[in-house]
């Protein structure tokens, strides 16, 4: 299944918080989307890895992709090896995204950034001839996404540009809170953390709100790139 755009998060909820709404935007557009979680999140606070994944497709369904995988890397001892880089490449080679969307390269949670410059160098990795890899013992073919997109997290980096996402804020949120392990719950007692409040839920809509400001709408997610985006109409910028 190739796939137009391929989100890869480091934790089960990193995609839905910072890029919930530009993938729901595009699947509505007809473009197909999937997700790659490369943990399982087995270290946060609440719940469990095995939970959280149960979590993921629920989400899943919510969002309606057309796949979710989950690499399985240590969470929080993770480390950009070329071992590491090889599973991601046998992703992007079996879905060929054109774009691949992935964590921010500062956040306040050193995974993200780890994350960020792994995926980063594997879907150059992942163009290269020379890098063989096979699935299910069929050898694959080279292929390099076209962009690649940094979605912005928990610290606020300038972003060089936004996607409108103002009619699938609501949905965005349901897919968010469909990981109820570590989200708002006000009959939960598990032990509070800065992302279990109501105002860390409250956060999120406030800094979609920001990000929208600069383009009058209401709700907007950030990315910022690595290389220099090309534009084929001037006039068809907001």
């Amino acid at each position: 299944m190739k796939l137009d755009i391929l989100a890869i998060g480091v934790h089960p909820d990193d995609i839905e918080l910072g890029c919930g709404g530009t993938i729901l935007k595009h699947i509505a557009a007809g473009k197909k989307v999937g997700v790659l979680d490369l943990t399982h999140g087995e270290l946060g606070t609440r719940g469990s890895g095995e939970l959280r994944l149960v979590e993921a497709e629920n989400s899943a369904k919510i969002l309606g992709i057309s796949a979710r995988e989950n690499l399985g890397f240590s969470d929080g001892f993770f480390r950009n090896t070329k071992e590491n880089q090889i599973e991601i490449i046998k992703i992007l080679r079996k879905y060929q995204p054109d774009v691949v969307l992935c964590n921010a390269p500062k956040d306040r949670h050193p995974d993200h950034g780890r994350a960020s410059e792994m995926v980063s160098e594997a879907c150059f990795y992942s163009g290269l001839v020379r890098i063989e890899t096979e699935l299910d013992g069929t050898s694959q073919a080279m292929w390099r996404p076209k962009a690649v997109y940094h979605y912005i997290q928990d610290k606020y980096l300038k972003p060089d540009f936004v996607v409108d996402v103002s009619s699938f804020v609501n949905q965005k949120i349901e897919a968010i809170m469909a990981f109820s392990s570590q989200f708002y719950n006000p009959a939960s007692e598990l032990l509070e953390t800065p992302i279990s409040s109501k105002k860390f839920m409250d956060f999120i809509k406030a800094r979609m709100a920001n990000f929208a400001r600069d383009i009058s709408a209401d709700y907007a997610e950030g990315f910022t790139v690595d290389r220099t985006i090309g534009v084929e109409d001037v006039t068809q910028l907001k």
